[in-house]
């Protein structure tokens, strides 16, 4: 069952591998099944990119090139060189966040970014990586991210910016969580009322909001890096 609506078998289902059983108590596991299913496929298509890398590009190698392209050139251009180091961090949080968010589309398979579980993990990586960054940058002076430009608003500003900072990654998992089991759910309701022609139309309005969702994320997380990297107020 998915939010109370019925769906049809899934890979998972099929290998017996939506719960499992850890001292006793039943765990929903597959959203972590999909996940891995997903890293699999995208570490594949890596592996078989690698080994055929030309210098006259082919198709599969074209398409990886132009995503990568575009993002570093996004990236670049948003956050200047210092971004460029880490392009490969958020080119990689978007093809993933994207592969998953694709995995709704498929027969068989379920959007594991569907699952509050995925998208609050996946939430809590940016909330460390970016103040990670900070603190590598600014040592003990990132602290002034959180003061404001003022010593006398410290005692005002220092809780509010903690709450800010700790509201991010809720915001993260609860906007892609809630869109994707949002349509996920919208297109059970088409499949259930009308099997091909619900289903068909509605496939590319959802395949633009999967590739939007993906890309607020990543957008979300080039925009915290970048201020992380910025110069703090003291």
């Amino acid at each position: 069952m998915a939010g109370g609506l019925p769906h049809p078998v899934l890979l998972s289902t099929f290998l017996n591998m939506d719960e499992v059983v850890i001292n006793g108590q039943v765990i929903e596991f597959k959203h972590v099944f999909f996940s891995w299913l997903c890293m699999a496929i995208l570490f594949v298509l890596a592996y078989i990119v690698r080994r055929r890398l030309t210098l006259v590009p082919g198709q599969m190698q074209n398409v990886f090139e132009a995503v990568v392209d575009t993002i570093e050139t996004f990236v670049c251009t948003t956050m200047g060189e210092a971004g460029r180091k880490f392009v490969p961090l958020l080119a990689g949080i978007f093809i993933y966040i994207f592969a998953m968010n694709l995995m709704g589309l498929v027969p068989g398979l379920d959007a594991p970014t569907a699952n509050l579980n995925t998208t609050v993990c996946m939430a809590l990586f940016v909330l460390v990586i970016y103040n990670a960054v900070g603190l590598m940058k600014w040592k003990a002076h990132y602290i002034y991210h959180f003061t404001g430009p003022s010593k006398y608003l410290i005692p005002l500003m220092f809780p509010l910016e903690v709450v800010s900072h700790l509201s991010r990654p809720v915001s993260l998992s609860l906007r892609l969580f809630g869109n994707i089991r949002g349509e996920e759910i919208v297109m059970i309701l088409f499949f259930v009322m009308a099997p091909i022609l619900g289903t068909i139309p509605i496939y590319a309005l959802f395949l633009l909001g999967k590739t939007m969702q993906a890309f607020v994320f990543f957008m979300l997380t080039m925009t915290y890096i970048k201020g992380a990297l910025e110069a703090p107020e003291h």
